[in-house]
């Protein structure tokens, strides 16, 4: 697993949960005190055992955790960079979907080596979506966070559910309510927004 992924990990637990926690999960992982490097890989059996350490401290399910560490990617302080590179998707919530296809290629551009698992994004009636995601499990929760925060981040009204896995395979399943809910954040192209 690339360490930026196991950063993001660290840093939703350190931020949301202290760092006497992430000590914790960190040393019963058999993590070292400072954590996981941005730019090494790591066996994906230390980003288990991370996980599994995370939720044993917490007493929640993995999933729940890996749909807030999305959450967290994209209205946090530390993810408004990911935010803004999400935003460049498109003005209204259903372009932004239609461009999560492209967003494997576009991490490939900064990080060659970022691993992210391939996505499609499928129609089957109006207003409902089916994003697969193939290739890592468990990003499919990560992505039902990421997609919540980004529906309030346009101001967009929906419902996610994670519809199932099957091996490294993952279907979410989106139903737009409403595109234009409440006001959206602010943003523009240039500038701090």
């Amino acid at each position: 697993m690339h360490g930026l992924m196991n950063r993001a990990i660290q840093g939703f637990l350190r931020d949301v949960y202290g760092p006497d926690l992430w000590s914790g999960v960190a040393r019963t992982a058999g993590l070292g005190p400072d954590g996981f490097e941005a730019m090494l890989h790591y066996d994906d059996a230390l980003t288990d055992a991370v996980l599994r350490a995370a939720t044993a401290a917490l007493g929640r399910a993995r999933e729940t955790i890996l749909e807030d560490i999305g959450t967290w990617l994209v209205s946090s302080q530390a993810g408004q960079p990911l935010r803004r590179l999400l935003r460049f998707g498109g003005v209204s919530f259903t372009d932004f979907l239609y461009s999560l296809e492209d967003l494997p290629g576009r991490g490939r551009l900064a990080l060659p080596d970022l691993g992210l698992p391939a996505l499609e994004l499928q129609e089957p009636q109006a207003g409902v979506y089916d994003l697969t995601s193939r290739g890592l499990p468990g990003f499919g929760h990560v992505m039902v966070g990421v997609l919540r925060g980004m529906a309030d981040d346009y101001g967009a009204l929906v419902l996610l559910d994670h519809a199932g896995a099957d091996g490294a395979t993952e279907t979410v399943r989106i139903q737009l309510l409403a595109a234009d809910f409440a006001e959206g954040r602010r943003f523009e192209l240039v500038g701090g927004g």
